[in-house]
């Protein structure tokens, strides 16, 4: 049996794995659960974060990846070998080529850390990319063409803004507001509000089901449970759609004004051919009800969102790991 070549969607939300010649074969979030004591991993995976904030003392569950980076290696290390193990990637006689994907603002120190973690796993060759060109080629762009694409893809940890142009990236920029900051800013919303405190689930049931950043409608309601400040006893409390995109407000902005650098930045020839082609949206904060309309009111182009926005940087690393010469340059 041969290693297979694969991809790995490193986020800080979940990690994706893309198998040559067998598609996405692996789709779960990035947790740990272990043993404080004596650090015995117990749990990875989806298993693990269905224990989040419902673990007993002595057992945690920990997130490894930050804002898109490692921020505890051996977790990551032990989590990545888990989930190898688990697609039993690894040949009999050969070892994979892996293609992990890193936000643009990645550093080349951060860069290295990855490679090593891989490198550690008994790997061939260890490729590191950069999400937003992933993403763009997993769009189905065209990016080699000397004419610009843009896309934005808001993942858990990290929204990346690029421009693209002759398989490169021409401007770009990285901000640590994504999905998991429109948790916490539903949460805090909620505590100032209604002296309420939720949990991250909660927050994350309330902005996939009513979450709307353009134009919501007050009259859309969702039933919140949780721990009443004052009293310390469970509350149930109504909220609207409106009352969500309040709290979003902040940090859909804060988006915004991250594009509009990147565009102020691009030569004009390239912000001609963005007029005309638009900006192409990837990733799960892209799901957002809304997003796209208010993007493109603000920013005066067309905004589009793809098919699959969650799977969109792995199908990338599908492609590019079928034209290897491509991450060879």
């Amino acid at each position: 049996m041969l290693g297979k070549d694969i991809g790995i969607d490193l986020g800080t939300a979940n990690v994706l794995i893309y198998v040559k010649g067998e598609g996405i074969v692996l789709n779960e979030p990035s947790v740990v659960a272990m043993q404080t004591d004596t650090k015995k991993i117990l749990a990875v995976g989806k298993e693990a974060s269905e224990m989040v904030g419902r673990t007993p003392g002595k057992v945690k569950a920990i997130e490894p990846m930050r804002d898109g980076v490692i921020d505890d290696f051996e977790i990551t290390e032990a989590m990545l070998n888990h989930f190898i193990k688990k697609i039993n990637a690894r040949g009999m006689f050969s070892k994979p080529r892996i293609l992990i994907c890193c936000p643009s603002n990645t550093t080349q120190v951060e860069k290295n850390a990855i490679k090593e973690v891989a490198e550690r796993m008994g790997v061939k060759k260890v490729y590191i990319e950069e999400e937003p060109k992933v993403a763009a080629v997993g769009a189905g762009m065209d990016i080699s063409k000397p004419s610009a694409n843009m896309v934005i893809d808001i993942g858990g940890g990290t929204t990346d803004i690029a421009i693209l142009s002759l398989n490169g990236i021409v401007t770009s920029n990285s901000i640590r507001i994504a999905g998991n900051t429109f948790d916490k800013d539903i949460i805090k919303y909620i505590k100032e509000k209604y002296k309420l405190l939720v949990g991250q689930r909660t927050a994350e049931e309330i902005k996939i089901k009513i979450a709307n950043v353009f134009n919501p409608d007050k009259d859309v309601k969702i039933e919140v449970r949780g721990r009443d400040v004052v009293s310390g006893l469970p509350k149930t409390i109504d909220i609207s759609s409106k009352e969500v995109e309040e709290a979003l407000h902040h940090s859909v902005y804060e988006i915004i004004k991250a594009t509009r650098n990147v565009l102020e930045q691009t030569p004009p020839e390239l912000s001609a051919d963005i007029v005309d082609k638009g900006i192409v949206l990837t990733g799960g904060g892209a799901m957002i009800e809304g997003f796209p309309q208010l993007l493109a009111k603000e920013l005066k182009v067309p905004v589009f969102i793809v098919d699959s926005p969650l799977t969109c940087v792995a199908e990338g690393c599908g492609i590019l790991l079928d034209n290897i010469n491509l991450l060879e340059q």
